[in-house]
């Protein structure tokens, strides 16, 4: 059975309301100029180095790429990483202002970029190719398809999520700890965010625990969940004043985690946040797969974790990457074909063993190393079963068009200024969401 090594996965920016319109308005085609990241351009005998950047833990180690380097002597490969994803969005979009100089030959990208930067596909090569067909799940290669058919990125991992526990935590509080009980605690195949809350209210009346870790967590997988959150499929915005879904998702989180207590009131990521995983701040969190990582780093001499194979509302997709080819990059063949070995069934799933990257391969979920995969932290679940049923479970990609990001943006503050920072009532925050709403001017 292969274990887990650590890895950090940071999360999704949502700090920035700026679109990428604002930074990319300047942009040409962005096919002349720039040095892609090259060291050498493609120059002295054919030998050339690409560039990859990354941000957080794909899994790309130094052996890896050295790999491809032994099966293509004429080509090195430097991997560049930013330490979380929102400085690596920053970096790109920066330099795709200014027609694309000093990016690398690949730029690896996050699932909630992708609408903002598909509206300039001829900033990047176009990856299509035949030969690639059927490698991804088939949701997975439609979130980086533009409507004229031209695919601007190779998926890396998805996030399918499970529910993440402190089993310890469970058992002081007289509730079940065996992974297939407490998946039916929190209601099997059938359950739903209600049996969820209700088995939260079950918890803090007999713990000094919180049930789960953040409000804004919880209302982005609920988000999630929803074919169309924000946005017709058409890209048009909705009117938030009147999103009976979005409002209903935001009265439910503040509901659940401040009259009915069930929130550590906490902001991922944060030093708070961080603390929290040593002081027992509280008993469950979304898990998707890339989060077994952070969770492990936190948790330094912690226990008690465990995987329950359940998922509230049914399947879910939190996150997941892609590696692009920007078009201003003098090697841009030789980069399509390492991004195309990097996202081959074969790489992702040692990926995957390096990092928890659950694979977006078709090939690599079914195969014996990512489905015998186990995880010693977290008392030795089959992470790898798990996340491939998790994986089952997702019918779809919801759609995220141009606006997604800025909206939600708005709302995720609203819950935060009640959850977190607690400056605000539930109905005082929301008239400041619809007000910065209105201010997008969409």
């Amino acid at each position: 059975m292969l274990t887990h090594t650590p890895r950090r996965r940071a999360a999704m920016a949502l700090a920035g309301t700026a679109t990428l319109a604002l930074a990319l308005t300047a942009c040409g085609s962005g096919g002349d100029g720039g040095d892609g990241g090259s060291s050498d351009g493609g120059s002295s005998g054919g030998k050339i180095e690409l560039t990859v950047a990354t941000f957080n833990d794909f899994g790309y180690t130094d052996e890896l790429l050295a790999k491809y380097t032994e099966e293509h002597p004429d080509v090195t490969v430097k991997q560049v990483k930013a330490a979380k994803s929102e400085d690596a969005r920053t970096n790109l979009t920066t330099k795709l202002a200014a027609g694309g100089e000093g990016l690398a030959d690949i730029e690896a990208i996050e699932v909630d970029w992708l609408p903002e930067l598909m509206q300039y596909p001829d900033l990047f090569e176009d990856l299509s190719d035949p030969a690639l067909d059927g490698r991804w799940v088939d949701w997975k290669v439609q979130q980086a398809t533009t409507p004229d058919g031209k695919l601007i990125g190779y998926g890396t991992d998805i996030g399918p999520s499970a529910i993440c526990y402190r089993q310890d935590l469970f058992e002081a509080a007289g509730l079940p700890t065996d992974p297939a009980e407490v998946a039916e605690l929190l209601g099997g195949e059938d359950a739903t965010w209600d049996d969820y809350f209700a088995a939260g209210a079950q918890f803090v009346s007999k713990s000094d625990a919180a049930w789960y870790d953040s409000a804004m967590s919880i209302s982005q997988a609920m988000v999630n969940q929803i074919d169309n959150a924000y946005e017709e499929s058409d890209g048009t915005p909705k009117d938030l004043a009147t999103n009976t879904e979005i409002k209903g998702i935001y009265d439910t989180v503040i509901e659940q985690s401040t009259t009915n207590g069930l929130s550590a009131g906490l902001e991922q990521w944060s030093g708070d946040w961080d603390a929290a995983f040593q002081n027992d701040g509280f008993a469950t969190m979304i898990c998707p797969a890339w989060m077994t990582g952070p969770i492990e780093e936190r948790s330094g001499g912690v226990t008690g974790w465990n995987v329950a194979d359940v998922f509230p509302g049914g399947g879910l997709n939190w996150g997941g990457s892609f590696l692009t080819v920007p078009a201003s990059g003098p090697n841009a063949e030789a980069a399509k074909e390492l991004a195309a070995w990097l996202t081959d069934p074969a790489q992702q799933t040692t990926a995957f063993e390096n990092a928890g990257t659950f694979p977006s391969q078709i090939e690599a979920q079914s195969s014996e190393q990512v489905q015998s995969f186990t995880n010693e932290f977290f008392n030795g679940a089959p992470v790898g079963e798990i996340f491939v049923n998790r994986a089952q479970a997702i019918e779809g990609a919801p759609f995220k068009g141009a606006n997604y990001f800025a909206i939600h943006t708005t709302v995720q503050d609203g819950i935060k200024r009640v959850d977190v920072e607690k400056t605000d009532d539930a109905a005082s925050s929301w008239d400041k969401t619809l007000q910065a709403f209105q201010d997008l001017g969409l």
